[in-house]
């Protein structure tokens, strides 16, 4: 893997830092400074530095330092980055310098602005700005750059939209055959044949067109029904065997044409052609079979294999996480309970101190009239006044101790609560490191397996009957056009026929046409009952096409959420009509990445895929962590990690950090107002170690 760390960043006049350094050495780190105190500035510098943008992705952006009015500050300043890199080893210097460009015309006392130039140097060598461009991109791409520097960059609509999203996810975890799809469930095998001429969404379409125009037939027929009832002349006052005499010579010759006609509509060479057709895609289908079920039986087994260690995997790492979690929060709670306990033991002192006071206007005197009591009564009253006193300091006491002992009794319980974790967690990290080299192998098992599937379109049999359906398909589709003019000439013979007779048969044909609007009704019912079991086949097909599409689904979230350890993706929306739609959606523990998740998860989550991104590129790249405040806990990662914080204030500090602070400054506003003041300056420390490596000093920064 392609190991790129910062080594140092020099800024001269850039966005307000004047000069400033920042010296990473290769390592990870916390840089401190309040809002608006250039944080984010150093993470633009360095974006700039490569491409000319800053970390928002802005090509147009200021860099010039700006006075309240919003005015330049100072001109004829040269605005300067330098970056250090280490690359696998090797040192590269980048610097990109952007300045003013004044000239004075010939006879001009002064000169004037003609606009900017930028300079580029690499490895302190002048070069042109293409030259420069090749260099970085040969480093790394742009945007795998910005994919691999910024968290939140992968999940930034503005940037990188769902479907640029969607197609990196498939490029880095691999798709999913049509094949792989109806192999796995074999319901959907009679998508097969369709699926080999057209792509899922194309044969959806298809069915919807053809349900659509059947369902608009079969809302037709009540019409053409009642049309034909309609259409039924009266014949009450004729009789149909006087006429039959005179016309039956004429008719004779219409049954022979009649007979033509059905002879040609029964069509037995199509019917010949057809059957052919089938045995045809009969053998094709058995070929196919043939080459490729071992195959993808064998694929389909070692994907259970690989989904079963996957998701063992994922059940001992949330073990893991949640014990970690769990033995934080006791231990917090174990804290507010000593606190809690504490409080109490002081309470208590001060209660067991307390002495009773004798108030002798209050039991001494008559509480009516005001006069001194007698002495048995003034005693009596005392040594009421005192019980009563005893008796509630008592239960006070009592109280504190049952309080006291049930916060004891709870921290215990939550200590032991942590050991019983503990031994989880160690536990699930013996079992997770056997399993973490077994689905390595079977991952690797699973792609040699796909790579042995057989493609039958290299068989010369299955191409050779392929060749021979669409033959079959053209000779049958001449036949039909054939037939269809053959049925034409008929049917105007017919006509001429009927013409001729048309005077004899001018009240029988009321009879006919009596008779033919029957047939006509009764042929309509007789379709509409074949297209609504011809409705209800496509229904049944286009519901095969959804469920395709949901195994499809399932098959790929597997594979893809395989290769994130908290990071899922919703790659399809469920439609109301009970469709899906493609769309990119992160989500963590089933909170949508832009729809509520919490800063400190978008950031963790980013990191995650960055994780997985610089795995499946061979690339690591610095990390930085803008608003890194709001994560007490980062990810995990190989990556060099430079997280931009926003210090607490001082009321929020740990209650240690604010005595030693009060302890060395002498008093709670001096202690307040270094730390206010140290805070407007950038500070930099070497991550985890909670000391100063580097203190910026004489490093004036302009807000």
């Amino acid at each position: 893997m392609k190991k790129i760390v910062l080594e140092r960043l020099t800024f001269r006049n850039f966005k307000g830092l004047r000069e400033f350094v920042l010296a990473a050495n290769g390592g990870s780190l916390d840089i401190y400074g309040d809002n608006a105190t250039c944080k984010t500035t150093l993470f633009d510098g360095f974006t700039w530095k490569l491409f000319g943008k800053d970390s928002a992705n802005n090509a147009n952006f200021e860099i010039k330092e700006l006075d309240l009015a919003g005015r330049v500050r100072k001109h004829r300043l040269e605005h300067e980055v330098e970056g250090v890199l280490i690359v696998d080893g090797r040192r590269r210097i980048f610097r990109r310098v952007f300045s003013e460009k004044w000239t004075k015309k010939r006879g001009a006392l002064r000169e004037t602005f003609e606009g900017h130039e930028t300079a580029y140097f690499v490895d302190d060598v002048p070069v042109g700005k293409r030259e420069y461009d090749a260099e970085v991109a040969a480093l790394i791409p742009e945007e795998l750059f910005k994919l691999l520097t910024n968290p939140g960059y992968f999940n930034d609509e503005k940037h990188f939209d769902w479907k640029a999203r969607r197609k990196l996810l498939l490029e880095v975890c691999g798709g999913v055959t049509d094949a792989e799809v109806i192999h796995s469930k074999p319901e959907l095998a009679p998508l097969e044949t369709a699926l080999r001429e057209r792509d899922i969404d194309k044969h959806k379409a298809s069915l919807a067109e053809k349900m659509k125009r059947i369902n608009q037939e079969i809302k037709d027929i009540p019409v053409r029904v009642s049309e034909a009832q309609r259409g039924m002349p009266d014949v009450a006052e004729l009789s149909e065997e006087l006429l039959q005499e005179d016309i039956e010579a004429l008719r004779g010759r219409i049954a022979e044409k009649n007979s033509a006609l059905a002879r040609i509509k029964d069509g037995g060479e199509v019917a010949a052609k057809e059957l052919r057709l089938r045995e045809i895609e009969a053998e094709v289908l058995a070929i196919k079979n043939r080459l490729q079920t071992a195959a993808l039986d064998a694929v389909a087994q070692q994907r259970g294999i690989t989904a079963q260690l996957h998701q063992d995997i994922d059940r001992l790492r949330r073990t893991i996480d949640d014990s970690d979690n769990r033995i934080r929060y006791n231990f917090q709670t174990i804290e507010e309970l000593e606190k809690s306990m504490a409080r109490l033991r002081e309470e208590f002192t001060q209660i067991k101190a307390m002495e009773y006071f004798h108030a002798h206007d209050a039991v001494d005197n008559c509480p009516a009239c005001g006069q001194l009591l007698p002495e048995d009564r003034r005693k009596e009253a005392h040594d009421k006044a005192l019980a009563a006193f005893n008796r509630s300091k008592a239960e006070q006491l009592e109280a504190i101790q049952r309080n006291g002992q049930a916060k004891k009794a709870e921290a215990i319980q939550l200590a032991a609560e942590n050991d019983r974790h503990r031994m989880l967690i160690e536990a699930a990290k013996a079992d997770l490191l056997p399993l973490e080299t077994q689905v390595t192998a079977a991952d690797a098992e699973l792609e040699r397996l796909r790579a042995g599937i057989q493609d039958p379109a290299i068989d010369p049999d299955y191409v050779r009957l392929q060749k021979e359906a669409e033959r079959v398909r053209a000779e049958i589709a001449d036949l039909r056009a054939s037939s269809q003019q053959a049925t034409a000439g008929v049917e105007q013979a017919i006509l001429e026929l009927q013409r001729e007779i048309s005077t004899l048969e001018a009240d029988k044909a009321k009879f006919n046409q009596v008779r033919k609007q029957q047939g006509r009704i009764t042929e309509l019912e007789q379709q509409e009952s074949k297209l609504s079991a011809e409705y209800e086949q496509l229904q049944h097909e286009l519901f095969l096409t959804e469920e395709f599409v949901r195994t499809k689904v399932n098959l790929l979230q597997t594979r893809i959420d395989s290769k994130f350890r908290f990071a899922r993706f919703r790659l399809f929306e469920d439609q109301i009509n009970g469709g899906l739609k493609d769309c990119c959606e992160t989500l963590y523990n089933g909170v949508p990445y832009d729809k509520g998740l919490n800063n400190a998860a978008r950031i963790n989550i980013g990191i995650d895929i960055i994780n997985t991104l610089s795995q499946h590129y061979g690339v690591s790249a610095p990390i930085f962590v803008d608003n890194a405040e709001a994560v007490t806990q980062l990810a995990e990662t190989d990556a060099q990690v430079i997280r931009l914080i926003v210090p607490p204030a001082f009321d929020n500090l740990p209650q240690e950090a604010q005595e030693s602070l009060i302890a060395m400054h002498g008093g709670i506003q001096e202690a307040k107002k270094h730390w206010t003041k140290q805070n407007k300056q950038l500070r930099v420390e070497a991550a985890g170690t909670g000391e100063d490596d580097l203190l910026v000093v004489d490093n004036e920064v302009i807000a």
